[in-house]
């Protein structure tokens, strides 16, 4: 069994968002381990939920600057 682990976090255009399918620039880390990927509007639309349940929060939207 060939197990590889990538570091490499970096959100890609293959990387949708959860809620309306565009392409995803923030990853949510879960405590329970599940992750959820959001679009840079649906990431401002619930920044102040996340913050409150995320385990971590990789965001890339500067990307769109």
């Amino acid at each position: 069994m060939n197990t590889n682990v990538v570091d490499d976090q970096t959100l890609t255009a293959a990387d949708r968002c959860d809620r309306c399918g565009a392409q995803a620039y923030l990853r949510v880390t879960l405590p329970t381990g599940g992750e959820l990927l959001f679009c840079a509007h649906h990431a401002r639309m619930h920044e102040d939920k996340l913050k409150q349940v995320a385990l971590r929060i990789h965001d890339e939207t500067d990307r769109l600057r």
